[in-house]
C-alpha cells in the first residue's frame, strides 16, 4: 500500500466530492447515501447502479438529484467513466464487481471498496494499479480499521495484523449442530446488519479467510503474520501489532457508516451519524482464537490465499455458488465447505495474467461447483 502518510492524494477543490455509487440499494449503498444525506456541502452523488431493486434507486435518485443510473454490473461500468466522477464507491456483491474495480484505478478515480472479491480473485491484478496513498480506501470495517492504525506509521515495523471476528451466530456450536442450521438461522448475525451472502460468509467463517487475503493484498503482509482473532462484541475492529510490541486498536460502535465515511473524507474526519460509544458501560471484551476445526472455511480461503495464484478465485466462486444453494435451501450447511474443498482440489492454480483468465476460471469453477451441488439434493 506504500506510505500511510496524511498527505492528501485528493485535490481540494473547493467543491463537493463527486461519488458514484454501484450497489446503492444494498446494505453498503443505502449506508453510504447516509453519509451523503448528512454532508451535502463536501459529496455529490452523479451515479447509482442497483442489481434489481429499480424502485428503491429510483427513489434514491430522485432524493439525491442523480440522472445517471444504471441496472447490472455491465451497465455500472459506464457510469465509471463520466465525466467528473471523483470517487467511486464499489458495494457490489461477488465477483463482478472486480472489472468495475479496476475500471475505477485505471479511470484515475479514488476506489472506495467495499467489494471483497475485487482482491481476493483479482488482488494482483489490482494493488499494481493503485497510484498512491488515498486511491484505494478500504470499506470493510476491519479493514478501515487497519489503514487508520496505520496512519502515520512506518509499514516496515508493523509485526502483525489481527484482524477481528464475531465468530458470528452459530460461535461455540458443534459440527453436528452445524449440520442441521438453517439459513434463516445463518441470517441472524448477533451484531452487524449486512446482506445476505455476506451474513452466511459470516456465519461460516469464509467472510474472516477473505479478509485475510483482503489484508494481505491491501498491506503488502505475509499470511503468516496476519491472524484472525474472535471478539464476539465486535467494538474492536481490528488491530496492528508493531515490532516495539506496542499494539494499536481500532474501537468504536459496530455501524458501517464510520468505515465508509472515513473512506470518503480521508485524509480528513468529519462529524459522523453513528452513535459514539459509552466505554463507561460497554460490556466486558472477550478474545479468543478462531475454531478452524469448526469452521473449516476459514483454513480453506487461507489456503487458497498462500496458494496463490488462480487458486483464490475458484475458492472464491465455489463459496459463491455454495452459499446461493444454501440460501435457496438447495443444500446444508457443511455442504458449503465440502463444494468449495472438492473444487479447490480439483484445480491446478495458474500464475494470474489477465481479466479474462480470471473470468474463464471463475466460470469453469462455478460450474463445478453446481454439478457437486446437484448431487446432494
Amino acid at each position: 500500500m506504500g506510505s500511510f502518510e496524511k498527505a492528501s492524494a485528493r485535490e481540494e477543490e473547493g467543491r463537493p466530492r463527486r461519488i458514484v455509487v454501484l450497489g446503492s440499494t444494498g446494505s453498503i449503498g443505502t449506508q453510504t447515501l447516509q453519509v451523503a444525506a448528512m454532508h451535502p456541502e463536501r459529496i455529490e452523488v452523479v451515479g447509482l447502479s442497483c442489481h434489481r431493486n429499480m424502485r428503491l434507486m429510483e427513489e434514491q435518485a430522485e432524493r439525491f438529484g442523480v440522472a445517471r443510473t444504471a441496472i447490472g454490473a455491465e451497465s455500472a461500468l459506464e457510469l465509471i467513466q463520466d465525466d467528473g466522477v471523483d470517487v467511486v464507491v464499489n458495494a457490489l456483491v461477488g465477483a463482478a464487481g472486480l472489472e468495475a474495480s479496476m475500471l475505477a484505478l485505471a479511470s484515475g478515480r479514488v476506489l472506495a471498496l467495499a467489494n471483497k472479491e475485487s482482491l481476493v480473485v483479482g488482488g494482483d491484478l489490482i494493488m499494481p494499479m493503485v497510484d498512491g496513498p488515498g486511491q484505494l480506501m478500504p470499506i470493510d470495517s476491519e479493514h478501515g480499521a487497519i489503514y487508520q492504525c496505520m496512519v502515520g506509521e512506518v509499514p516496515a515495523e508493523v509485526e502483525r495484523l489481527w484482524v477481528t471476528a464475531s465468530g458470528g451466530p452459530f460461535r461455540g456450536m458443534t459440527r453436528e449442530e452445524l449440520a442441521d442450521v438453517t439459513a434463516a438461522d445463518a441470517l441472524a448475525h448477533p451484531t452487524w446488519s449486512m446482506g445476505p451472502k455476506i451474513t452466511i460468509d459470516s456465519s461460516t467463517l469464509m467472510n474472516k479467510g477473505l479478509e485475510v487475503i483482503e489484508a494481505h493484498h491491501l498491506f503488502q503482509m505475509p499470511y503468516e503474520r496476519i491472524e484472525v482473532l474472535v471478539q464476539p462484541q465486535s467494538a474492536i475492529h481490528s488491530m496492528v501489532e508493531f515490532v516495539d510490541g506496542s499494539v494499536k486498536a481500532h474501537l468504536g460502535a459496530t455501524d458501517m457508516r464510520i468505515p465508509i465515511q472515513y473512506a470518503l473524507s480521508w485524509p480528513e474526519r468529519w462529524p459522523s451519524p453513528a452513535e459514539h460509544v459509552d466505554f463507561r458501560t460497554m460490556p466486558a471484551i472477550e478474545l479468543g482464537a478462531a475454531d478452524t476445526d469448526v469452521f473449516r472455511c476459514l483454513d480453506l480461503a487461507v489456503q487458497a490465499g498462500r496458494t496463490g495464484g488462480t487458486m483464490p478465485a475458484v475458492m472464491n466462486a465455489a463459496n459463491e455458488v455454495a452459499v446461493a444453494a444454501f440460501l435457496e435451501g438447495a443444500c446444508g450447511f457443511l455442504d458449503i465447505e465440502a463444494c468449495i474443498d472438492q473444487v479447490m482440489a480439483a484445480h491446478d492454480a495458474e500464475a494470474v495474467s489477465s481479466l479474462e483468465q480470471l473470468k474463464a476460471v471463475d466460470a469453469e469453477a462455478r460450474a463445478h461447483a453446481s454439478e457437486l451441488l446437484a448431487s446432494v439434493r
